[in-house]
């Protein structure tokens, strides 16, 4: 049977749950990846001022081709991978737990502690010193903050080694990262204070809720940093009061704008910037994307991916089926819909990696797992172990952070 028939029979077992593909989607789905963003080399000067390369060449312990798939092992007891995920040319490159701890004022602070994938071992491996992680397209590089939130600088980390390469200061505050898609920029998001910081909340009569709720944000800008001449722009934003406690800023699909959450206001749940600190309309094929489903575009730009829609009970006993909506990145409209709770990830035109549930509807908590879900086929491909989002103040609910490698 080929590709062609096995995305037919497909459709149709799942026709009688969702609506029909739109015309020509079949031939969406098959098409070869037509866009492709070009990957360029950044490459950094060492303190001593020999040059080093900010290396996106792909690991070969977690290479793999357009269908390779590599699900993680786990430890213990808990839910935390240990070797890596992996999908075609995503990889699941570092991933975090977050624990809120206490200060002296009672209040607290959510920390987090990162475990980066060792390219050379395809292994995780635990590391404290950081506050903050972004991994560049390769999965060899990251960019990382020390642990004192607002930082005054920020590093180049070779993962393989576990050494930064080189130090850049940043004057206005560092508190959050993110690459550019074709790796040459990041963009670093600045705060006045620490934008982790978490309020008690006292009841009624007088005690105090266990857990912590954010406080107002001190986001004050963003500076665009070029990783060949070592230069950057700041700009400040004015506070807003719809912007959250740690209001990041990431790069659009096409890296000619910025965006980050809000949580109000008539412009939806973002809000977008250009490269030279002037706020913009949301780019065309962007306007209908939501903060809370990463997976946003898809490769060859085609597909935008949204929130979940339907879920399936399946009994007291089985985990219900979750469907998440694929559309028409331009128009809004809803071509067809894809297994999957929250989209994180796109592998390829045509499959996803999401978060899953893996207990019953009815409960009143829930249990999910990584997973790999394809348009036009009811099955997943399960790729970690369990993992609680409701597992109380330790969070063992840790997040992935996927790369291209």
């Amino acid at each position: 049977m080929n590709v062609e028939e096995l995305v037919r029979d497909s459709l149709r077992d799942l026709a009688g749950e969702q609506e029909p593909a739109a015309p020509g989607f079949a031939d969406r789905v098959l098409a070869e990846r037509r866009r492709r963003r070009t990957r360029t080399f950044a490459s950094v000067a060492a303190a001593t001022a020999a040059v080093v390369a900010v290396s996106v060449a792909v690991p070969q312990l977690v290479s793999g081709g357009r269908d390779d798939v590599r699900p993680s092992g786990v430890t213990g007891g808990h839910s935390l991978p240990v070797t890596a995920i992996s999908a075609g040319r995503t990889v699941v490159a570092a991933y975090y737990t977050t624990a809120t701890r206490k200060t002296g004022k009672g209040d607290g602070v959510a920390e987090r502690t990162y475990r980066l994938l060792d390219p050379s071992t395809g292994r995780y491996k635990k590391d404290n010193r950081w506050s903050y992680v972004a991994v560049a397209p390769g999965a060899k590089t990251a960019a990382v903050i020390e642990r004192t939130l607002p930082a005054s600088r920020f590093g180049l980390l070779d993962l393989t080694t576990g050494k930064v390469k080189q130090w850049f200061d940043v004057r206005t505050g560092a508190g959050g990262l993110a690459f550019s898609h074709d790796g040459t920029k990041l963009v670093i998001t600045t705060y006045d204070e620490h934008p982790d910081v978490r309020v008690r909340v006292e009841n009624g009569s007088g005690g105090v809720d266990p857990a912590f709720m954010e406080g107002g944000t001190s986001r004050s800008g963003y500076m665009i940093f070029d990783l060949e001449s070592h230069n950057g722009s700041w700009w400040q934003i004015k506070p807003n009061r719809d912007v959250p406690s740690r209001a990041d800023f990431a790069f659009t699909d096409d890296d000619k704008a910025v965006y980050a959450q809000v949580v109000g206001g008539n412009d939806g749940m973002e809000e977008f910037y250009n490269l030279s600190g002037k706020k913009i309309t949301a780019p065309a094929k962007e306007k209908y994307l939501r903060w809370d489903v990463p997976a946003r575009i898809s490769p060859n730009g085609e597909l935008a991916a949204l929130g979940l829609t339907k879920e399936v009970n399946m009994g007291k006993k089985l985990p219900g089926k979750s469907y998440s909506s694929i559309r028409n990145p331009l128009t809004g409209k809803e071509i067809t819909k894809v297994r999957g709770g929250q989209l994180l990830a796109w592998v390829d035109d045509h499959r996803l990696i999401a978060w899953e549930r893996t207990t019953p509807l009815k409960n009143a908590g829930y249990k999910d797992h990584l997973v790999l879900v394809t348009i036009g086929s009811d099955k997943v491909v399960v790729l970690s172990g369990v993992r609680d989002p409701d597992d109380g103040p330790q969070r063992l609910a840790w997040e992935p952070v996927f790369a291209e490698r």
